[in-house]
Parts: structure tokens; sequence; C-alpha cells
């Protein structure tokens, strides 16, 4: 049943037939005046329709907000996640739990806009993402009033909601009427693939249900060499050519789909407390990590960069269960921004039937010193005697208690 009363609420509205329903159902069970807000991320779909159904469902064009904030969202949220080199659980590149703060942010400006008194999304009492919007929610505007049906409603199946939908002639394509055989989220920098026919995580997943990407087998036998240049540790050009963020990424999605690059099947273990399966496909974000890394191997200080890999799994964490707006966060951030002043350069990538390969790295900061390494004579004062006394030293515990174990055999 409805929670308290409420005179207007934004709702994270796809045009979908889940969000359509819960637009109807604000508005009988709650009695409010719905704002819907629907965000252009990338997903590769048309949403301007959402326009059209949420007229036919009596929301009022001045409350339908309709935005592209593809721009936005590689710029201040992948890109700034991407110079942690941030990967959940050793694999996951994050691209669905990035892109809920950003709609949290949204829907809270658009209410202090429009004088509402709540907000609304769509997710399960299952999943991840309602804890992602609601933190968002709640970090920005600690006391709007959320509103999240799947955890308030009496719907007990599929079918009640359909029922639901014909009742109040929501418009059901056909394919609704029967199983769907998986649930998908995109976005710019990836899509994810859970459920049904993924359920079971023994089986392979089918062929169909990768949507950015060809199969690495069918890519192609010749391989595609490419350069990208980084400027305090964001890539801003490909193969000389500068290109805004978002265009950047999907000139890297092209290029990664083109070449089987980017797909993964994963157990992961959701934040609620189960684990779940899922199938992502992330080829431009797969290609940028690789990337992010070559240009890092040669600019940052050896202290800089382990005490960045030591930092990342808890910036991981941060960001896959909704504390993207938390102090800890910012704190981390603002370390890891530090460490990019001089993140810059040019990497050669070599991209075939599903791998990237750094194959070059050139920066006017680079740390790498032939004259050092070589294994001729350099030119810089290095004698290899001194290596002596430095292994002595950080050998000392460890012949100290080689002796105490030795004496007490």
């Amino acid at each position: 049943m409805a929670g308290k009363p409420v005179k207007k609420v934004v709702l994270a509205y796809s045009g979908g037939l889940d969000t359509s329903i819960i637009l109807k159902w604000l508005q009988t069970e709650y009695g409010a005046e719905v704002v819907t807000f629907t965000a252009d991320l990338g997903q590769g779909e048309e949403i301007e329709p959402a326009r059209a159904k949420a007229l036919a469902a009596g929301v009022k064009p001045e409350n339908i907000f309709i935005e592209d904030v593809r721009e936005e969202f590689v710029r201040d949220f992948v890109f700034p996640m991407f110079r942690a080199n941030t990967v959940y659980e050793g694999q996951y590149l994050l691209g669905t739990s990035i892109a809920r703060p950003l709609i949290a942010k949204k829907q809270i400006e658009i209410a202090r806009k429009t004088g509402a008194d709540a907000v609304s999304h769509g997710a399960t009492g299952k999943g991840n993402d309602q804890v992602r919007f609601e933190l968002g929610y709640y970090g920005l505007e600690p006391d709007i009033t959320v509103i999240a049906p799947w955890r308030e409603w009496d719907f007990k199946s599929r079918e009640a909601l359909l029922d639901f939908a014909e009742k109040h002639q929501i418009q059901i394509t056909k394919d609704k009427r029967g199983e769907a055989p998986f649930s998908v989220d995109a976005n710019l920098l990836h899509s994810s693939s859970e459920g049904k026919v993924l359920e079971d995580p023994a089986v392979e997943a089918p062929e169909f249900v990768h949507m950015r990407t060809i199969a690495p087998e069918d890519a192609p036998d010749k391989a595609t060499v490419i350069t990208i240049d980084f400027e305090k540790g964001d890539p801003v050009a490909i193969d000389g050519v500068k290109l805004s963020p978002a265009a950047l990424l999907t000139k890297l999605n092209e290029l990664g789909r083109d070449n089987g690059i980017g797909r993964l099947d994963l157990v992961e273990n959701r934040f609620v407390g189960m684990k779940s399966r899922g199938v992502y496909e992330t080829p431009g974000g797969t290609i940028l990590l690789a990337a992010h890394r070559g240009i890092e191997s040669i600019t940052l200080d050896r202290g800089a960069m382990h005490l960045k890999d030591e930092l990342m799994p808890k910036y991981a964490s941060l960001v896959y269960n909704g504390f993207w707006f938390s102090p800890e966060r910012e704190m981390l951030q603002a370390a890891i921004d530090y460490s990019q002043a001089k993140v810059a350069g040019q990497v050669r990538v070599k991209l075939y039937k599903g791998n990237v390969s750094v194959i070059g790295r050139t920066s006017p900061y680079s740390l790498y010193d032939q004259d050092l390494v070589t294994f001729e004579e350099g030119k810089v004062a290095y004698d290899h005697r001194d290596a002596g006394g430095f292994i002595k030293l950080n050998a000392l515990r460890l012949r100290v208690l080689a002796k105490r174990d030795k004496r007490d055999a």
C-alpha cells in the first residue's frame, strides 16, 4: 500500500512497460501529480517516444523532461572512474553502477525546479539499483520522500502487472505477454543482461544475448592498430583526431564491437547479499582501461601507482554500492585526480579477436630512462655494487628470523 501522502513525484521514466505501470500506479495509489525524467545515456534506443507515452498517461507537457546527458555522463562520471582503473571484483567495469548517480542527480534537480516533494524509480527490491538510486537521492536532498513501487505494491506476479496495464489502457507489446528471455540495461559505457536464460551459471550464454559486440571468432583476421592521446588521465583523441568525451567513447565502442572486444560472463556479489550472474559488454571501456594503464606505466611513480592500485578496490566498492556522493569517494577521487596531472601522452593499441594489447607508449612526462635500464653501458652513473648493500639491508630481518628459527629447531 502507498506510503505517506505526496503532492508531486519525479519518476525516472524509460517509457517501457514497467515504468509506464509505475507512472499510472503513482497516479492511482498516491493521487500524485507525476513528473517524468527520461535520460539519453547512449542506450541506443529512441527516447523521444517516452514523451508521447507520458502525455497519453496524463502527464502535463511542462512536467515531461527528456535530456541528452551523454557528454555529462562520460565527462563527469565515466572518465573520473577510469582514472582510477576501476574494476569490481577484478573484472566488472561498473557500467550500470556509474549511471545511477547521474540519474538520481537529475531527478533531484528536477524536483527542486518543479517543487516536487518525492522521487521514484523502477528498481526491484532484490537488486543493487534501488540502493544506488536512493543513496543518491538522500545524499543530495536528505529530506526527500522516496517511493519504491516494487517494495510497496501488492502485485504478486507478472500477470497481475499486465492485468493492471490492460485495465488502465497501458500499451503492451505482444512479446511482453510471454516470458522475456532476459532483462537488459544499456548506456554508452556498456550493456548488461541478466535473468531467465542466464540464471544458470553453468550454462554458456546464448549468442543472441550479445548486442554490443560480434563474437571474437567472427572478428577480422587482421589486427586493428589505433593511437589514443591522453591529457591529465583522460583520453582526448583517437588517431590524432580530437573528440568530445561522448564521441570518443562512441568511437572506441565501434572499434571494440568490430573486433569482438569487451565481453564478460560474471557471477558477482550484489550489495544486498546474493550472488547474480550477468553478461556484460563494455567494448570501448575495455580498450580505454588497457590504454590508460599503458600511459600510466611510463608517467606514474612506482609509489603513486602502487597506492592507486591499493585504493582502487575500495573506490570500486563505493561505486558499485551506490556511494558516489559520499565524502570517502570524493576524498579518493581527489587523490586519484592529483596523481593524473602528468598522465599525458600517446598509447598505441592493437585490437585483435577479443584482445586488447598495448604495443607502444610515449609521453613528454615519461619516467622511463633507457640509459638506466639498458644492459649496455649507460650514460647515467649506476654502480652495480650498490645493489649489494641494498639487498643486505632488506635481508636483515629475514636473516635474524632465520637464525632464531635455526637455533630453536
